[in-house]
Formats: structure tokens, sequence, C-alpha cells
């Protein structure tokens, strides 16, 4: 298993089960990959850090999982990224998420930012999350 695209693949599932989310952003413009939006608005999670924290006796595996999740938006304003985003972290925030393969001792949202971009028409959020994954290798 590797850790990042175990936790993409359950963030997605989450953010798609969530019909606030799935309101605002439709379901297949919410993907992991490239942050450039190619259709907004969008949910896009980058690829990641994962930092590696050891074995156990019994061969179980665990990291630490960092990653981000870019919001964008066209000509809907900043307004937009910040309302989805709201939605997202809101989604996200109370639950450790279900890992397949393995299993999510900690997960949260650690961050919220807004960063300007140099075309107006868009919007442009991005939450930060971070995740302890164990699995049996």
């Amino acid at each position: 298993m590797e850790p990042v695209t175990a936790l993409q693949i359950a963030i997605r599932a989450r953010l798609l089960s969530k019909p606030e989310v799935t309101a605002l952003v439709p379901a297949d413009h919410i993907r992991a990959g490239s942050t450039r939006p190619d259709k907004t608005p969008c949910i896009i999670m980058s690829d990641g850090n994962t930092t590696l924290h050891g074995n156990d006796y019994r061969a179980q595996s665990a990291a630490w999982v960092y990653l981000d999740l870019h919001i964008w938006t066209l000509d809907a304003g900043q307004d937009a990224a910040k309302e989805i985003a709201g939605t997202v972290a809101a989604a996200l925030s109370k639950y450790n998420l279900p890992i397949d393969g393995g299993y999510c001792d900690h997960f949260k949202v650690t961050g919220t930012r807004f960063p300007r971009v140099p075309d107006p028409a868009y919007g442009h959020g991005v939450l930060s999350v971070e995740a302890l994954i164990r699995w049996v290798a």
C-alpha cells in the first residue's frame, strides 16, 4: 500500500459521500493529480508527502501523510472558493477516514489559505491535511 494514494482515495470517497460537497463541486471534478484546474469548480489533491514512521514487531508499518487539497473556481469569485473550502473542511474534520488495506489513526485538517491568483476570474483555496496511516506490509 502506498500511503498517499490510500489517503487520496479515502478523502475522495468521503467527499463524494457528502451531498453538501457534490452540490458545489461535481463528482468528476474531485480528483488527485496536477493542481492546475482543467474543469471548474474543482477539488484537486496534491501528490503529498510521506514520512515513514517505522515498523513494529508484527510487520505493521506506519507513516505520516501530508497533502493539500486545491479548490478552484472560475467566474465565481474568491467567496465561492471559500464556501467550498468550508464545506470540505466540515465534511472531513469530524472523522477518521477508512483506509482500504490499512487504518487511519489520526486525520486532521491543519490549515486553510486563499492565495491570490494573477487572473481575477479564478478563486483558489488550499486545505492542508495530515494523517497517520498504518498497514501490514
